[in-house]
């Protein structure tokens, strides 16, 4: 149960050593009551035993005792590659991979670097339907096992769920992890992530860079928001080791928690810029530490770095993808963590900003990172690692270090006994009524009903002219085949993140001439979005009733306070959207709680609406 935690690292250190670490494991597990084992004994990877212990390291010896160092440098790296299958480039006059990583396709990319990992992405023309990903699953899995080193690959995605998913229909979409944090539900939150894991498991994908660990204390915070569990680090903490158990069964996906030591706190976005958290040492064990704990706790294969600096944790001024004081001090030392520690996007504005492409790869190995993800520069990063390594800066057995956690992970993984997907299996797993059904019992134990102040809701079905205007064309028109589903005359009229004075007039005009106006929001709060509030009051002052729908983060309801009704999907996924229509229809009870509190517009310490508030008929 606690396998990466420093009492149990000793899978790699000989029989004896293995045996100490699953008589500990054992104890470990023997507290809960019998109950409580029965309902989650499926849902948990088989406790490692010193035959297993014995096997992986004989294994990892063999393979590293044949390795060159050229392969073991390659065993470290992720990155991704164009196109549907292993052997072709994304369609276009130029040829994509060539312009990224000075290849034709993604055979010659592994076969160049010998990769350890590759990462699935949409812009990269790599999941386009569930047959066609697991054949370039399989492709880049021969191709991998075809190299003298024989080691299958660590094949990633993001598929955290709700505004992040890089797996569409027909793959089971869930809500994501701010709406598991309305629905307090850590059983939903582990079969949420059973679901998802057995399914990328059958299209080949054996890891997911999930769940978020980061724990939302900041209202504008611009790249985590929804993406977190909610602001409260013990419910965060509970839904991350759900859902690391959940992933890590046995017919799963290695989980991944991000981003460590904590983005939650912060209004700049790593992508872009380089973000610093203030957080006191203290405040970071209160606030920021304890779901990475309990990840580990809970046996996650890999915990995912963060380009934040922190300088309560170094004040050097290094992120901490690059600190040893953090990765290596506090990750590794005082938590004991000892299973893979993998970069954020190497490409990452956060990362790039204090070193050149060249050295950022060579300080994070030295930081006490692993794997390194999606450099840049693929040739520039890989020869740099290894020009550290014979000129001495990096040693090789440092290299092997890593090289072990990595195949440890694969070989319990189930990758070196079979690392390729089984195409016959796949519409049996992927996207099945039974799946498709049990998404739809945990969405609707999450939407929120934030304000219902003229008793509007719920509707009657009937005969009526509502206008569903607001964010997103498909969100709308989704809306709106919903309402005419009811009996409803729907006019659908989207509006775009930032209306135009046209867009708002002839949104108004609709307005007036119609019974009901139901308006969606997506991130209103953002300076760049904030034309939303103007539609919104606009179509307020027609004297129609309007109902609100934030269909990503919560906190938009504080620059809406004309708006006397407003509910909280926390996604705009399509069984989202379905369930925000049952419960406008009183179908569906609303039950979520606000995981996260919403303060007054402009004054991030006065609460508007607690944490835990939430409305139900």
């Amino acid at each position: 149960m606690l396998r990466h935690m420093r009492s149990l690292r000793t899978w790699a250190s000989g029989p004896r050593l293995v045996v100490v670490a699953v008589a500990l494991a054992l104890l470990g597990t023997a507290t809960p009551a019998a109950s409580q084992v029965a309902e989650r004994a499926d849902d948990q990877p088989a406790a490692p035993d010193w035959r297993q212990g014995n096997l992986a390291q004989g294994w990892i010896d063999q393979k590293l005792g044949r390795m060159s160092l050229e392969e073991k440098v390659g065993q470290l790296f992720m990155t991704y590659a164009y196109g549907e299958t292993a052997d072709t480039d994304a369609p276009g006059d130029v040829s994509r991979n060539q312009s990224a990583h000075g290849v034709d396709n993604a055979q010659q990319l592994i076969e160049k670097y010998h990769l350890g990992g590759m990462i699935y992405f949409a812009w990269s023309n790599n999941v386009n339907n569930p047959h066609q990903i697991a054949g370039l699953s399989n492709g880049v899995q021969r191709v991998a096992m075809d190299q003298p080193s024989g080691l299958p690959l660590l094949i990633s995605t993001d598929q955290e769920q709700g505004i992040v998913v890089r797996v569409g229909a027909p793959a089971t979409q869930f809500p994501g992890n701010m709406a598991l944090g309305a629905g307090r539900s850590t059983q939903d939150a582990q079969t949420a992530a059973r679901i998802t894991g057995q399914e990328l498991r059958a299209l080949g994908i054996n890891q997911n860079f999930a769940p978020v660990a980061d724990v939302n204390v900041n209202a504008l915070n611009p790249v985590i928001g929804v993406r977190s569990f909610g602001e409260d680090p013990t419910l965060a903490a509970a839904l991350t080791a759900a859902q690391t158990r959940g992933y890590q069964q046995r017919d799963g996906v290695s989980a991944t928690a991000k981003h460590f030591p904590g983005h939650g706190d912060t209004d700049v976005d790593s992508h872009f810029g380089f973000p610093v958290i203030n957080h006191t040492r203290e405040e970071w064990e209160r606030l920021d530490a304890p779901p990475f704990r309990a990840a580990a706790a809970a046996g996650i294969d890999a915990i995912m770095t963060a380009h934040i600096q922190v300088p309560a944790l170094d004040p050097s001024g290094d992120p901490a993808t690059l600190s040893r004081p953090i990765m290596t001090g506090l990750l590794r030392n005082e938590m004991g963590y000892d299973g893979v520690v993998v970069t954020d996007s190497l490409g990452m504005a956060g990362v790039r900003e204090k070193y050149g492409d060249d050295r950022v790869p060579v300080l994070a190995l030295q930081a006490g990172v692993d794997m390194l993800l999606m450099p840049p520069n693929i040739d520039v990063a890989y020869n740099a690692v290894l020009n550290a390594v014979r000129d001495g800066e990096l040693t090789e057995r440092r290299i092997e270090k890593s090289v072990a956690r990595i195949l440890r992970l694969k070989f319990y993984r189930g990758l070196a006994r079979d690392p390729y997907a089984d195409p016959s299996k796949i519409d049996s797993i992927v996207g099945t009524p039974q799946h498709l059904a049990v998404a739809e019992q945990v969405t609707e134990r999450t939407t929120t009903l934030i304000a219902n102040d003229a008793g509007l809701l719920p509707l009657d079905q009937g005969s009526r002219n509502v206008l569903v205007t607001g964010w997103g064309v498909a969100t709308t028109r989704t809306i709106g085949d919903h309402f005419a589903d009811r009996g409803a005359a729907a006019d659908v009229y989207s509006t775009g993140a930032s209306p135009s004075d046209t867009a708002i007039s002839n949104a108004v005009a609709k307005a007036e001439a119609s019974d009901l106006v139901v308006v969606t929001s997506m991130n209103a709060w953002g300076a760049g979005n904030a034309r939303q509030r103007t539609l919104v009051k606009q179509l307020v002052a027609t004297g129609t009733p309007v109902i609100v729908l934030g269909v990503r983060d919560p906190y938009d309801i504080a620059y809406f306070t004309e708006a006397e009704t407003y509910l909280a999907t926390y996604s705009y996924t399509a069984i989202g959207l379905e369930t925000a229509v049952k419960v406008i229809f009183g179908e569906v009870s609303p039950s979520g709680k606000l995981p996260v509190t919403i303060p007054v517009a402009g004054d991030p310490d006065t609460p508007l609406y607690p944490y835990g508030h939430g409305l139900s008929y």
